[in-house]
């Protein structure tokens, strides 16, 4: 193929709306691709203070509550958290029973849950042994890499 007119394809693709173009004549085969899909790159959110009352708009100040009152308390033992991001599923299949329910004692190394992720399930196991005091997840609810999914005792 003729050099001048490769590069006038080449033109035509970069001014048109066309994002790829194939051109086969004779033997010879072009496949030009514009821009192919950029990597996003995370987006930095930015808030604005909240505006401060003005004093005639604020409400009589009522005496300030012990701390541990107003706060609910922090679970306390062991947190075991996602490895990834995905799906977390608490039984194997649809309508089978979870592996572990509040008040089951478990095992180093005992499956908990699923974690879906990219098509791929994933058995999230119990890295310390002793009672699940607490599951803090839905069944089929996204979770992070971190996040804690279970307070064991």
């Amino acid at each position: 193929m003729d050099l001048r007119k490769l590069k006038t394809l080449i033109d035509l693709v970069a001014e048109s709306g066309v994002s790829e173009l194939e051109v086969t004549e004779g033997e010879d085969k072009v496949r030009i691709v514009k821009n192919p899909a950029p990597i996003a790159a995370p987006v930095q959110q930015v808030y604005a203070p909240a505006p401060a009352a003005t004093p005639a708009a604020a409400a009589p100040v009522a005496p300030a509550a012990p701390a541990e009152a107003s706060a609910p308390a922090a679970p306390t033992g062991h947190a075991v958290k996602s490895p990834m991001v995905g799906t977390f599923y608490r039984s194997p299949t649809p309508g089978a029973d979870s592996f572990v329910k509040i008040g089951d004692t478990v095992k180093e190394g005992q499956t908990l849950c699923i974690i879906e992720a990219m098509k791929l399930l994933n058995e999230i196991e119990s890295d310390k042994s002793g009672v699940v005091k607490e599951i803090l997840c839905e069944n089929g609810q996204g979770v992070e890499f971190g996040q804690a999914l279970f307070i064991i005792g």
